[in-house]
């Protein structure tokens, strides 16, 4: 390569077959982990709102049955926290429709039901974090195998030459450099949106589980008070 002529583009060129195949696999995940990030940031922005709404209607003193027949209507496009209150009235209103009067029983199974559906939601909401995770750790590691490749490639051309300077050594290695910098190019954005996305998916998990928990909570009252009503009535 003419020293003089060094873009990022004619590094890219001149670099030898096993580089370019790095860099090009670098390159497809940078593009892959970008569109994950965009549409990760997306789907986090859609639950986030859906859960913020269904709450804010869970406490405004409306029903719980106008509550779960909106949400039995609404099952596809209603958020996760609307799917799991759903999912539990559903097993609480089977169980009583069998006439299991033990309060111990009917919250478990309703609790149950809801736990299974917050982790299918979870699965659902943590979906391709993990391949973020993997482009941050390991393209760091394929820019350096190309580095290394490209510099034994470049040294054993030296070997040919009387005399080495710093004008033919410099195009080799930056070709290998290269290589290393399209990984560290791949790798930052992914990381920082790992970190910062599974910061936002444990936040939406606690919020999840507060809400089980509040919602078993108020459960048990009704039943409690349903008992009592029976009880008084005899």
């Amino acid at each position: 390569m003419n020293s003089q002529n060094m873009s990022i583009f004619s590094l890219v060129l001149e670099a030898s077959w096993v580089v370019q195949l790095v860099m090009l696999a670098l390159v497809v995940a940078s593009v892959a982990s970008w569109a994950t990030i965009f549409r990760k940031s997306a789907l986090l922005k859609r639950v986030r709102m859906f859960n913020d709404a269904f709450e804010q209607e869970f406490w405004s003193g409306t029903s719980l049955n106008d509550l779960y027949t909106a949400a039995a209507q609404n099952a596809k496009r209603g958020g996760p926290m609307e799917r799991i209150f759903a999912s539990g009235m559903r097993e609480y209103q089977k169980l009583r429709e069998r006439r299991i009067a033990d309060v111990a029983t009917l919250m478990d199974g309703t609790r149950r039901a809801m736990r299974a559906s917050l982790q299918r939601e979870m699965d659902e909401i943590e979906a391709s974090l993990a391949f973020l995770g993997t482009v941050g750790s390991v393209s760091p590691y394929v820019g350096l195998f190309g580095t290394v490749w490209g510099v034994m490639h470049a040294f054993t051309g030296f070997a040919s030459m009387e005399q080495v300077t710093l004008a033919t050594v410099a195009p080799g290695i930056a070709e290998a450099l290269a290589a290393t910098a399209m990984g560290l190019f791949a790798a930052i954005p992914a990381v920082t949106a790992y970190n910062r996305y599974a910061h936002q998916i444990d936040r939406i998990a606690n919020q999840l589980d507060t809400f089980i928990e509040e919602f078993s909570n108020i459960l048990q009252r009704n039943v409690g008070a349903t008992a009592s009503s029976s009880a008084s009535g005899h």
